[in-house]
């Protein structure tokens, strides 16, 4: 009977029923099993540890409010690295869209979406913050002198997110004359941006 069994005996899985059942304390023993383990997992793919530390957190709180849904008779492990995969895949998401990724893009490689991302976040430091604003601009005033079906094509690829086949849709080309403009557009917009970088 697991009741009579110390916490840290139990499986993942147990615990989780433990939980369940008003056991005190099993659930902080899931938590501290897998915490370290997935701060280092979400700071390999988002290569920011303090972010990773926030994301487990958010990882736990989605832990806590579906246990009561979870299956026993899989594996805790499995899903707990399922949310805080989804969690990190989030969070570059939404980098993406930042002025500051674009200029971490533009110096290592465009297509190369599977480099971690050396980001900070810089919304409680001031100077980030001047500084994110000051390259938003940048990115604007510099994306503004592009010749205009290139801008058009850079603003939605790079901005905007859109797909290859959205971007076709919405301009009327087909995908090969979108994928040269965007190409031509990344490549002029690298030239003009560099000189303000350094």
């Amino acid at each position: 009977m697991s009741d009579a069994l110390p916490l840290d005996l139990l499986s993942d899985e147990e615990l989780v029923t433990a939980h369940l059942d008003g056991r005190h304390g099993a659930f902080q023993l899931l938590f501290w099993r897998y915490r370290d383990r997935l701060v280092h997992f979400i700071t390999r793919k988002t290569g920011d540890s303090d972010r990773a530390q926030d994301l487990v957190q958010e990882a736990f709180i989605r832990v806590t409010r579906h246990l009561h849904r979870f299956d026993t008779s899989k594996k805790f492990s499995t899903w707990v690295y399922t949310i805080a995969g989804n969690l990190a895949k989030n969070e570059l998401r939404n980098r993406s869209r930042s002025p500051l990724v674009l200029f971490q893009k533009l110096t290592n490689n465009w297509d190369d979406d599977h480099r971690p991302l050396q980001f900070e976040d810089s919304s409680m430091k001031p100077d980030d913050l001047f500084r994110k604003r000051h390259l938003q601009k940048l990115v604007e005033e510099t994306v503004s002198e592009l010749p205009e079906h290139h801008q058009l094509v850079f603003r939605l690829r790079e901005l905007e997110g859109k797909s290859y086949e959205e971007i076709a849709e919405l301009t009327g080309v087909n995908l090969g004359t979108v994928k040269s403009r965007l190409h031509r557009a990344r490549h002029s917009f690298a030239q003009r941006i560099e000189p303000h970088l350094n």
